[in-house]
């Protein structure tokens, strides 16, 4: 990333009617990052990517492209005239055109010797060369999507968007054409603002990671930022499956029912909290072994890799879930629970 500001947006409003779909949005993108939208349904992330194409306009706000007001109370540049790309979830590709049709449909400002040229060079960046007579109906979910990167890029745009662009992959196609795609942005230095409701996605793909909520933007960082320090309960519960566990404040400690754990939060004593932990952080010893807390075992479910336990505790509602790559003998019924403390974290339980 070069850390010029390829995008700027500022407070950024919109409502269809009575209803609020984005409310005071401000976000600045450098030229060759890829940024990841994310949130649930109906968060306003798809918006947000309509208003920066120009599909639609902000009811309040302005949106900046290289320093140049694009949109805002007095301006509107035409979405053909932004230089943005765009793919879709379903790829909109024409049914009637081949690969290499599809491709120079985007060049038509160009003379044809050149527009041929540059769609030839592009099929060839994502590996289609050999397909650009085919018919989109011909072609695999994962080459369709490739015609569709191509199609996007052929005219060069200084943003690339992209809206799911994954989501109607194979689970197992789906991580290797991602890998794919996005080790060619990166190589092209391309701009990307991504569009996605996976949280694995979103943390892996992603420079910066945008956690969207009801219109709101409420944290942006690494992936590794909003993994590890989530700022708000509805943050940890986007990426993580958390145990959740009530507890009671005593003398600045969170106390559990598996545990006292150290809190930041501005409760009083006698006052109720939440532990939220990871099943991963929980380590499972045998029963009698030098732990605080035991259990037993009610469930498991192999996932390959990984084994997930759920084990009931005393005191508890509902079973903890318990992750790892380390097999628990499967005799074992009643075992000692280990959580690290450090990887605990506390929130108010409103």
């Amino acid at each position: 990333m070069s850390g010029i500001e390829a995008l700027k947006l500022g407070t950024i409003g919109k409502r269809f009617g009575e209803t609020t779909v984005l409310e005071d949005v401000s976000l600045t993108v450098d030229r060759g990052e890829i940024i990841c939208l994310v949130g649930r349904s109906g968060c306003g992330k798809s918006t947000l990517l309509r208003i920066i194409a120009g599909v639609e306009t902000p009811d309040t706000g302005s949106v900046w492209m290289h320093g140049r007001e694009i949109a805002g109370p007095t301006t509107f540049m035409e979405p053909e005239k932004r230089r943005i790309g765009f793919v879709f979830q379903d790829y909109a590709l024409f049914p009637h055109l081949t690969v290499e049709q599809n491709v120079l449909f985007g060049l038509k400002g160009l003379p044809r010797a050149e527009a041929k040229v540059r769609s030839a060079d592009m099929i060839e960046h994502v590996r289609l060369a050999d397909l650009a007579g085919r018919y989109p109906h011909t072609l695999s979910g994962g080459e369709q999507q490739r015609v569709a990167l191509a199609r996007a890029l052929a005219p060069k745009p200084d943003i690339l968007l992209m809206d799911e662009p994954f989501s109607n992959l194979d689970r197992g196609l789906r991580d290797s054409v991602r890998e794919e795609t996005l080790g060619l942005l990166r190589r092209l230095d391309t701009t990307v603002i991504m569009v996605t409701h996976d949280p694995e996605e979103a943390l892996s793909a992603g420079d910066r990671v945008v956690l969207m909520q009801k219109g709101r933007v409420v944290q942006t960082g690494t992936g590794y930022d909003l993994h590890d320090n989530p700022g708000s309960r509805y943050a940890a519960d986007f990426f993580c499956a958390f145990n959740k566990v009530e507890g009671v404040m005593r003398g600045g400690q969170l106390e559990t029912p598996v545990g006292k754990f150290s809190s930041n939060l501005a409760l009083r004593e006698g006052d109720k909290g939440l532990a939220y932990i990871r099943p991963s952080a929980i380590s499972i010893t045998p029963a009698g072994t030098d732990t605080t807390t035991q259990g037993r075992i009610t469930n498991r479910v192999f996932m390959g890799e990984i084994e997930q336990l759920s084990i009931r505790v005393d005191g508890l509602v509902g079973d903890l879930r318990v992750r790892g790559m380390k097999r628990v003998p499967p005799h074992l019924q009643d075992v000692g629970l280990s959580i690290a403390p450090d990887s605990v974290l506390t929130f108010t339980a409103d």
